[in-house]
């Protein structure tokens, strides 16, 4: 049978009231706290944390959206962001949307019902009407009607330092190849800024940019290709298109990088501590994650916090660009 509360005031001989004081970190002695915890753990009494946080309209649980787990990005970003919630001592409910918007309201719907403290979203659907600037929301990459706080690596930086370090290792023609979704976020800056170095440095460059969701993205990515044979240095929006370029080059008969050289943008790796899987824009994933923590709980602490986090990034030498 559950021990109760009742019970663990008998043992430690204080009221009820003192238990819950001392569970929810209130003023208590702390020879009376001890007392209490000592005798929380002989009875191995188990709080019920869902019925606390209706009580007092706090869970300790924060609710993460990704587009996806399948993602490298998307699955570090959410280790990161448990290790961080746990050393808040909250724990994480993680909602895999598929892009599906409705899965994605139903997840800020449990914050207005008190079923969740916050969210940090990954999110590229249309559900702008449903997030406000005084909902606990932290968005990743993304920015919103309303002044959302949202956490990001520094795309503007990373597009111009992908064209500069082709043109470094001896590219004479570019080419940026890459998604992008209608709603505004940090990532198109990739492009925007990687076009505005390759101006200023006066070197040619091609586009492929293809609205997502991508059809027939191998096809189109193969045709661009042919028709752009001078080009020898290849920038993608993120390193699994990357990846896929090397294939459909290597397909065409170029070797990679003598032939081309292609740089991605993440910093994808197998494990930590691993090369990475391409030459590479790489984000802060950690300190993205833990910034995004951070930042929500001070919201839902009812704390001022910043409203635009933009971290640095740096070039990951990988086996897809020549040494120099």
């Amino acid at each position: 049978m559950k021990i109760t509360m009742k019970e663990v005031a008998q043992h430690a001989g204080v009221g009820v009231g003192t238990v819950s004081r001392v569970l929810n970190n209130g003023s208590v002695k702390e020879s009376t706290r001890k007392k209490v915890e000592a005798s929380m753990k002989k009875l191995n009494y188990q709080p019920d944390i869902y019925a606390r946080g209706l009580k007092m309209n706090k869970t300790n649980t924060v609710a993460l959206i990704l587009p996806s787990v399948w993602h490298p990005f998307f699955s570090e970003f959410a280790f990161h962001v448990e290790n961080q919630l746990e050393l808040k001592s909250y724990k994480l409910f993680l909602c895999n949307s598929g892009g599906n918007s409705d899965k994605e309201k139903e997840y800020i719907q449990m914050v207005t019902q008190n079923k969740v403290d916050g969210i940090i979203g990954i999110t590229y659907s249309d559900i702008d009407e449903y997030v406000s600037s005084n909902l606990p929301f932290v968005s990743i990459d993304r920015y919103f009607t309303e002044e959302v706080i949202y956490v990001t690596a520094d795309n503007s930086s990373g597009g111009r330092l992908a064209a500069k370090e082709l043109i470094k290792r001896g590219c004479h023609h570019l080419a940026y190849i890459g998604g992008y979704q209608e709603i505004p976020n940090e990532t198109k800056n990739r492009r925007k800024y990687f076009e505005i170095e390759c101006n200023q440095q006066q070197v040619p460059y091609q586009i492929l940019d293809m609205l997502e969701p991508l059809v027939d993205s191998s096809e189109r990515i193969e045709s661009f290709l042919k028709e752009n044979e001078s080009i020898d240095g290849i920038f993608t929006i993120n390193d699994t298109m990357a990846m896929d370029v090397c294939k459909l080059l290597k397909k065409n008969g170029k070797r990679v990088p003598e032939d081309v050289q292609v740089v991605g943008f993440d910093g994808q790796r197998i494990t930590e501590g691993e090369e990475y899987l391409v030459s590479t824009i790489v984000q802060p994933i950690k300190q993205m994650a833990c910034s995004a923590v951070d930042l929500l709980i001070g919201v839902i602490e009812g704390k001022q916090v910043e409203k635009r986090t933009v971290l640095p990034i740096l070039f990951g030498e990988g086996k897809t660009t020549k040494n120099i």
